[in-house]
């Protein structure tokens, strides 16, 4: 935590950023610092391949909100041109082309979205779509004024190419570092936009960007990339068995969403107090100190404060309250499982199932999948053969033990449990 230590009481977001672990490789260190002590506009670029962004995305987004609390001017580019063409970038086999209509459908959602992190209100910040002069662009006018000042060779070398190169590139995808490098140059000479942020991944196109426009500028800008996050356990960011973890409500819950973070491991939890909130640092180190059963108290943080900031208070608030509830309950044998579900139950993941299946009794790894508390059968199998399976807080013995109605009680439903904190519910759907 060294590196942590004293970071926002720096003079400059920069050391905020690099304090919290935002940084990885920066195009010119001393030049950047020293750019950053004034007002500066800094652009992110996201690709609209989904109609949500998900925890791996929170990284870059953060770190726009970073720049902005320091006075500086965010942009959150919205590819909806470079998505027609798709990032070869970090991919083993070319990305599925979308059709025009998905793409402006998810930029239109990826903005809602984006209002959650920025202020946009008196061009605080700037959300904008590369389709606006991308798809403008005359073919043989920009092979002659743009493509010009690109080296073959030099691309060949991107590591991102020479990759793709083992399993094949299309020539679609190799033109994507020539449109990126335009947003760069457009961004710079009609916003003033002199710094691009990115993933690792985006190094070789932020550096073709800076090169852009020293070619047609005879001018300097600059390119900071993040760290690839991965948990403690050698997982990407994000990446759980049922999937990614989204910030859209609809897709996953904010109970869920808080439950992912409160069961972060225990070697993660200071970095990610670092990453994914705004605490200050000082409390972060705090928190770091904490050992053992203590904890928890620092994983709760962490889950508020993320869940706080994508859902907003109240529901986060909720999140925590169902969340603490069914910890209390399952710890002390004196609770049973109707005041389980008493406990904030809109916050449970619920599943709604016809009372007809139950009649005859339904198995219970089924429902383990059904409720996607696990991803298939056989590992919801697994579960119960290794005893972290619960029904009503009993613990399932076998994995093909039937589920009947009189399971369900008085109020027309049973918790399921996969280990200590994963919960969802299934309730009767009386269907005639």
């Amino acid at each position: 935590m060294n590196a942590f230590r004293d970071a926002e009481h720096g003079h400059t977001v920069y050391d905020v950023l690099k304090g919290r672990g935002f940084i990885e490789q920066v195009t010119d260190d001393e030049g950047i610092r020293k750019l950053l002590e004034g007002n500066v506009t800094c652009y992110i670029g996201f690709d609209p391949t989904a109609s949500s962004f998900h925890v791996g995305n929170l990284v870059p987004i953060l770190s726009l909100a970073h720049m902005q609390k320091h006075g500086h001017q965010p942009i959150a580019l919205v590819g909806g041109g470079t998505g027609l063409v798709g990032d070869p970038s970090g991919k083993d086999q070319m990305r599925q082309i979308m059709t025009k209509e998905e793409i402006r459908n998810n930029a239109e959602a990826q903005k809602k979205q984006f209002s959650r992190f920025l202020d946009f209100s008196d061009n605080k910040a700037l959300l904008l779509n590369n389709a606006e002069w991308l798809t403008r662009l005359n073919y043989i006018d920009f092979l002659r004024d743009i493509g010009v000042h690109f080296s073959v060779n030099r691309m060949l070398a991107a590591e991102s190419v020479k990759i793709r190169l083992e399993t094949g590139l299309s020539f679609i995808e190799f033109n994507y570092q020539l449109l990126q490098a335009y947003d760069f140059w457009y961004l710079f000479k009609n916003h003033n936009c002199l710094i691009q942020m990115g993933g690792s991944d985006q190094w070789g196109n932020i550096v073709a960007g800076t090169d852009l426009i020293r070619r047609l500028e005879g001018k300097q800008a600059y390119g900071i990339t993040f760290p690839l996050i991965m948990t403690a356990d050698g997982r990407k960011m994000g990446k759980t068995e049922k999937g990614a973890v989204w910030l859209d409500p609809e897709r996953t819950s904010p109970y869920e969403y808080y439950q992912f973070w409160i069961n972060t491991d225990d070697r993660d939890v200071n970095r990610f107090l670092a990453l994914f909130t705004f605490l200050p640092l000082e409390e972060v180190e705090e928190y770091g100190k904490l050992e053992g059963a203590d904890l928890r108290k620092a994983k709760e943080i962490l889950a508020y404060e993320a869940t706080q900031i994508v859902h907003g208070k109240e529901e986060a608030g909720k999140a925590r309250d169902a969340s603490k509830a069914l910890f209390i309950s399952i710890s002390d044998a004196g609770y049973g499982a109707d005041s389980v579900t008493v406990a904030r139950e809109d916050s449970i993941p619920t599943t709604s199932m016809e009372k007809g299946k139950f009649i005859e009794g339904v198995s219970a790894f089924k429902l383990f999948e059904v409720t996607a508390l696990c991803s298939s059968g056989s590992e919801a199998r697994r579960l119960i053969e290794q005893g972290g399976a619960y029904i009503n807080n009993k613990r399932v013995e076998k994995f093909d033990l039937l589920v009947t109605l009189e399971d369900f009680g008085q109020k027309n439903e049973v918790l399921l449990r996969a280990g200590k904190k994963k919960f969802s519910r299934i309730k009767l759907l009386d269907k005639n």
